[in-house]
């Protein structure tokens, strides 16, 4: 077994002295695992840092085999994050959300734009709106997405101001207003493409999308939810 790809590294694990178990989040092949061997020295350190851009050759004797990674750097993605502590603690939340949640070697497909558009576009003054599209197409690519196209109550596509916590469905202004505080905001920004929502809008988003991941993918798998997304609303004081 043997390919070559290019992706952002997610999570880097120290094996013995010098090697390393590198995550990376490839375009044509998902998340791949493998082992980077001798990798930590002086020289090369600077390769290894999440969010980095890089070119992986993988290959395994055997398909069942742990890979082995030979790794070179396309870009030091990780210095756009460093010197900014929420883009640092959205890179943090966003690395453990791909690393718990995506599947071993299972293309992404059209899920990478937004992984891609997120770390190529840190730098630009509504990157965090970038993120918070990520959050919502990785509810769809987990199978968990939102119906937002009509009311669950009331079947109408108009006026659509909420949504279920029960169900993922939207709801009507006229069905909702009683139980408004029950209810999460419904995403306009989201849906209309808009990529410069105001910070309440982004709040309430990834309230709802911490909601439903917990819930509906968390939960249903009996796993921890991220420590480094659970505070990420406190941390981007938003």
């Amino acid at each position: 077994m043997q390919f070559s790809d290019e992706g952002y590294i997610i999570r880097l694990r120290k094996h013995g002295e010098s090697s390393l178990i590198l995550t990376v989040l490839t375009r044509n092949h998902g998340k791949i695992s493998g082992y980077v061997k001798n990798c930590l020295h002086k020289k090369t350190l600077s390769i290894y840092q999440l969010g980095n851009l890089v070119r992986i050759e993988a290959f395994a004797r055997v398909e069942e085999n742990m890979l082995n990674l030979r790794v070179e750097l396309e870009e030091a993605g990780s210095v756009n994050f460093i010197t900014d502590g929420s883009k640092l603690a959205t890179l943090s939340s966003f690395c453990a959300l791909c690393d718990d949640c995506l599947a071993e070697q299972e293309p992404l497909e059209r899920f990478y734009y937004y992984v891609e558009s997120f770390m190529e576009l840190i730098n630009e003054d509504n990157w965090l709106a970038h993120y918070c599209f990520f959050e919502f197409y990785l509810l769809e690519e987990l199978g968990i997405g939102l119906d937002l196209s009509e009311c669950a109550a009331t079947g109408r596509v108009d006026n659509l101001r909420y949504v279920s916590p029960k169900s993922g469905r939207a709801v009507c202004e006229e069905a909702g207003f009683l139980y408004r505080d029950k209810l999460f905001s419904y995403p306009q920004f989201i849906v209309e493409k808009n990529y410069r929502p105001n910070p309440a809008e982004m709040a309430d988003l990834l309230k709802m999308t911490e909601f439903f991941l917990q819930k509906n993918f968390f939960n249903t798998h009996g796993l921890k939810f991220p420590t480094n997304r659970a505070n990420l609303l406190t941390q981007l004081n938003i």
